[in-house]
């Protein structure tokens, strides 16, 4: 009962997280407009939180910096699965003015796959509502596909989240046709898992020194 409450709470009631990769702050301050009362995403559900481990959505803004890159990549690590990805303005797509900079290595798809790109220099409130209602829409569909494939599955077996066909465009501007996948940072479970047995070990052979004496 509580799994499928769950369930209908996050359709009806996505989590959003910013980065802020390098913009300029213009579209930083449109999404802060969405959130305002004057536009309020929240009545569609749409929540900013302050933490990538609680969000579905992430919104990116700016060109993706030399800086920011690793950091960038660290924080989509830590969003769970399945995550939308959405691009606020020209910047993460195309670099827009800042293209060619020694301090620029974007676009954000060199990192991560973008579900939708929302373009403009800085783009309107609306434009940005419609976006995340396009990622809203695309969430489901991901979410959906891991139940039936959850179904299909018999056992222990490892679930795979599938990849959106493409790119959303929210307006006429094109997105580039990379969907190369973000470079893991975290460290590898297997790593771990070799670790415990020595790790018990030691515990024991120290436990029965404790004894001994």
């Amino acid at each position: 009962m509580f799994e499928n409450l769950i369930k209908k709470s996050a359709m009806k009631s996505p989590w959003l997280f910013h980065i802020n990769a390098g913009s300029c702050n213009g579209c930083d301050i449109e999404i802060v407009a969405v959130t305002t009362t004057l536009y309020d995403a929240e009545r569609f559900g749409f929540k900013l939180v302050g933490s990538p481990r609680h969000a579905d959505i992430v919104v990116v803004s700016g060109p993706v910096t030399m800086q920011s890159k690793e950091r960038l990549i660290r924080t989509l690590a830590q969003v769970p699965e399945p995550k939308c990805v959405v691009s606020i303005g020209s910047c993460p797509q195309s670099g827009n003015v800042f293209k060619g900079s020694y301090a620029i290595d974007g676009p954000l798809e060199k990192y991560v796959h973008v579900d939708v790109a929302v373009a403009g220099c800085a783009p309107k409130p609306q434009a940005i509502m419609e976006g995340l209602y396009e990622a809203a829409q695309i969430l489901e569909e991901k979410r959906e596909m891991i139940r039936k494939a959850k179904k299909g599955v018999k056992g222990s077996g490892v679930i795979e989240v599938p990849a959106a066909a493409g790119t959303a465009q929210v307006s006429a501007a094109a997105a580039p046709a990379s969907t190369a996948a973000p470079e893991s940072t975290e460290a590898a479970p297997e790593a771990f898992a070799a670790a415990e047995p020595a790790a018990a070990a030691a515990v024991e052979s120290t436990e029965k020194e404790v004894a001994s004496k």
